[in-house]
């Protein structure tokens, strides 16, 4: 009888810590068929105002209002015009999507989001931005689809940005329309180029600036893979220092602490080669959980 107990003891422990990883990850699947569409040549390189930008828009509207999301936006869009100061071209009903989960325990917010805009074609090419963002736009759905399903204690907002590589221009609107007091923000998530990297590390960027983040991101970080490291955020270090280097340094900028999550530039990043196929679907799927757990544990640290 004893050795029975034992035994069941064993199963019971074995499987209740399976599903505590199971607990604590994204839907796979879903996550790398989300890459794949959005880097696919359907899209076109999702330059802004194009068709397949316009497909990209659907396609994350659509999984919003699956996931059973609102939003402070009427059909989860935040228009918006700007001129590119590159080509001269004024752009009107540009967009960013903007999904929300309640929080549980207070109305103080966790700001999720990653652009999903990128090239398009350049001359006979495609610049289809399989890393540089499909990645950062998948993962920000797939957190979405675990937070829908595990109501989380802060407020959550999942936003995919338009026009990041025009000059951050979804992000400048969005805080310059943002529909809360700015200061109701505990923290803001970027995520940009998270699917690939051949020494297997995943950069959070911002902690020299905000240092009461990093003992949350330690600890989520403790025993996984990819390896969570820090830096590429301090002043006077040039090119090395990344925190206007992405959407986030529009909420920087206004005092709302951020993290970035992101890899560094590989030789793919802004050629024709950036493509579903060379992704690393295994460290993209392990950065994505990463930073899952990372929000878990902030989502806990931050409550007032």
């Amino acid at each position: 009888m004893q050795k029975k107990l034992v035994c069941c003891f064993i199963v019971l422990s074995s499987w209740l810590f399976c599903f505590s990883l199971k607990a604590q990850q994204v839907d796979h699947d879903q996550l790398i068929a989300d890459i794949k569409y959005l880097a696919s040549e359907e899209l076109e390189g999702r330059k802004p105002l194009s068709e397949g930008s316009l497909k990209a828009r659907k396609y994350i509207k659509d999984r919003f209002q699956l996931l059973g999301l609102s939003s402070q936006y009427t059909d989860y869009t935040q228009y918006f015009d700007f001129t590119n100061r590159r080509d001269g071209r004024t752009y009107q009903k540009a967009a960013n999507i903007v999904g929300f989960i309640p929080g549980k325990e207070t109305e103080k917010i966790i700001v999720i989001m990653g652009h999903y805009d990128h090239l398009g074609q350049r001359g006979e090419e495609m610049i289809l931005g399989a890393d540089d963002n499909a990645s950062g736009t998948a993962a920000m759905m797939a957190l979405a689809g675990y937070f829908a399903d595990n109501k989380p204690r802060h407020s959550m907002m999942f936003v995919a940005l338009d026009a990041e590589e025009m000059g951050m221009q979804g992000a400048r609107a969005l805080v310059a329309d943002f529909p809360f007091p700015l200061d109701q923000v505990k923290v803001n998530i970027n995520m940009d180029m998270v699917s690939r990297n051949d020494d297997n590390e995943l950069y959070a960027v911002g902690t020299h600036h905000y240092p009461f983040l990093k003992p949350s991101l330690e600890k989520a970080a403790k025993g996984k893979f990819p390896k969570l490291m820090f830096g590429h955020d301090v002043p006077g270090s040039g090119s090395q220092d990344w925190t206007n280097a992405s959407d986030h340094a529009q909420f920087h900028q206004k005092g709302v602490p951020f993290i970035y999550f992101g890899v560094e530039d590989h030789p793919d990043y802004h050629t024709p080669r950036d493509t579903f196929e060379n992704i690393q679907p295994e460290f993209f799927k392990a950065a994505v959980d990463l930073i899952l757990a990372s929000l878990i544990e902030l989502d806990t640290d931050l409550l007032d």
